[in-house]
């Protein structure tokens, strides 16, 4: 029935900041207004290289915390709290002010089905939603979108080099890459339109590319030019760190609003998945997470603004492959671990408290002594979401959108 599937969909994958060291690519992949999800956004953040889940929602109030933690425990008067054990990072600030207004869940205890601890086959897992690695060899999101649509052609556009796993499948996808330099006279797409031109097939999905491409621009306007470069004369690391820091977060609010401002057109993507890279925190861990979860706030920020009333309408899920240990190493950092955080946020998000149990951190209670026990399936978090909110059948999330996942039960009273 795919070939009879008919959608507006596309998606773009762009370095947009990676002069920046963001490391954040996106990439859309959407359908139509008129379609049955009624004008229902979904995001989802990849954080890729396993992001510490005790530093991303620190259980400040869990009584073994500190003492596991060390020098990178953070003390309960430095985490924003959000209830009496668990907090969000220093430099989540505006997520926490949507935390506040009930626009905020957490999972603190959640994993894939799969316990590898290394990067490719963890990723694998969390972004084919298969039980196992290299399980599946197409995306869950995409086929969210194949399941949304059984009446309907699909067809995609992704905008960039290579479309992530997660959104890899049969919905077909035309591509096109601006880079950060593009030629505003548009030479590629010219050259790709005449290459394409006879091709019943990509011809068409290629002139909508095109149209995506406007959009694109459109979204686009208002945007001023990055920031100049630093000139590193006699300035100090700290100065020139925090100048480069203000300059991360202000490129990445701008995606955020980029992105926002292309969600709410009409006939904009309702799917979006942005990957946010450098979480693999080894050595100086607080550091490093500093900078690049005050990059994540910032976007977030950018995309609650930008939505505007659309906020209502959405959801974002942020997730990573695998957390990390929970005792810190010899070199300020800690290594590949189990269970890790997972956020939900929405205009739209029922009250509740976190998602799944807590498993503690008692030495009794860790994974092989060493990680935090998973509590929580990813499948069910992921299924939970699609279903309330996106409208996927039951059936389908568990035959084709996460295959044998009846063990792996729906997240319910989310939205």
């Amino acid at each position: 029935m795919t070939d009879h599937h008919h959608t507006h969909g596309f998606s773009r994958r762009q370095a947009l900041f990676g002069a920046l060291g963001l490391g954040a690519s996106v990439t859309f992949m959407g359908r139509a207004a008129h379609a049955q999800t009624g004008g229902k956004k979904l995001i989802v953040l990849v954080c890729r290289g396993g992001l510490d889940g005790l530093s991303f929602t620190p259980p400040v109030g869990d009584p073994d915390y500190a003492a596991l933690r060390g020098a990178i425990a953070y003390a309960p008067e430095q985490a924003l709290k959000l209830d009496g054990t668990f907090g969000l990072h220093p430099a989540l600030v505006r997520t926490h002010a949507l935390a506040q207004k009930g626009h905020l869940r957490i999972a603190p205890a959640i994993a894939t089905p799969d316990r590898a601890r290394s990067h490719f086959e963890a990723q694998d897992v969390l972004e084919t939603g298969a039980v196992t690695r290299y399980g599946a060899n197409s995306g869950w999101l995409n086929r969210t979108l194949q399941s949304l649509s059984p009446d309907r052609k699909v067809e995609a556009l992704s905008v960039g080099a290579v479309a992530p796993l997660i959104l890899r499948g049969q919905v077909q996808a035309a591509s096109w890459s601006p880079g950060r330099n593009a030629d505003a006279t548009a030479r590629l797409p010219t050259i790709l339109q005449d290459l394409y031109k006879n091709d019943p097939l990509l011809g068409p999905a290629f002139a909508r590319g095109l149209q995506t491409e406007a959009m694109a621009q459109i979204a686009m306007t208002g945007l001023s030019a990055p920031a100049q470069p630093m000139d590193g004369m006699a300035k100090p690391n700290a100065v020139a760190q925090q100048a480069a820091q203000r300059q991360g977060m202000a490129a990445a609010e701008k995606l955020g609003v980029t992105v926002a401002n292309f969600m709410t057109q009409a006939g904009g993507p309702q799917i979006v998945a942005i990957s946010l890279d450098g979480f693999d925190t080894h050595a100086g861990q607080v550091g490093q997470l500093q900078s690049r979860l005050s990059y994540m706030d910032a976007l977030i920020g950018g995309l609650t603004s930008g939505l505007g009333p659309a906020w209502n309408d959405t959801v974002i899920v942020a997730a990573t492959e695998f957390g990390r240990t929970a005792r810190v190493n010899g070199t300020g950092g800690t290594d590949h671990g189990t269970a890790s955080s997972a956020l939900v946020l929405g205009g739209g998000l029922k009250k509740g408290g976190i998602i799944g149990d807590w498993p503690t951190l008692q030495q009794t209670a860790l994974f092989e002594n060493r990680d935090t026990t998973p509590t929580l399936d990813m499948r069910g978090l992921f299924k939970g979401v699609l279903r309330d909110h996106l409208g996927v059948e039951q059936r389908a999330l568990e035959t084709t959108v996460f295959p044998d996942s009846a063990s792996a039960r729906p997240v319910t009273g989310i939205v």
